[in-house]
């Protein structure tokens, strides 16, 4: 059982992941779902609007490393899925208000 500072450590840690080209985090874009941090271990699914989005390894190392500065020894497990059409459009949304472009 992981003690419950790593846990909220591990917790900020992804929260702080920015989007590159929208001026919010991944968490607050609801693109970071369904966290399980174990004992040297965190997995999660990353929710992108399309599959074939081309920074997507981009956010996997940005995720990863925002971890590993937690906990350098941390094996990281990031699958990837697609949005549903609820969570697209408020990504959309939040991706106008937002974009640093």
């Amino acid at each position: 059982m992981v003690e419950e500072s790593k846990r909220i450590r591990m917790e900020e840690a992804l929260k702080s992941v920015e989007h590159p080209e929208i001026a919010y985090s991944l968490f607050e874009l609801g693109m970071i779902k369904d966290i399980n941090i174990e004992e040297g271990k965190v997995s999660l699914v990353l929710k992108v609007p399309m599959l074939g989005i081309p920074i997507k390894d981009y956010l996997i190392s940005s995720i990863e490393e925002a971890l590993k500065k937690e906990d350098k020894d941390v094996r990281v497990e990031v699958k990837v899925e697609k949005m549903d059409k609820e969570e697209r459009v408020r990504f959309m949304k939040m991706a106008q208000e937002g974009w640093r472009g």
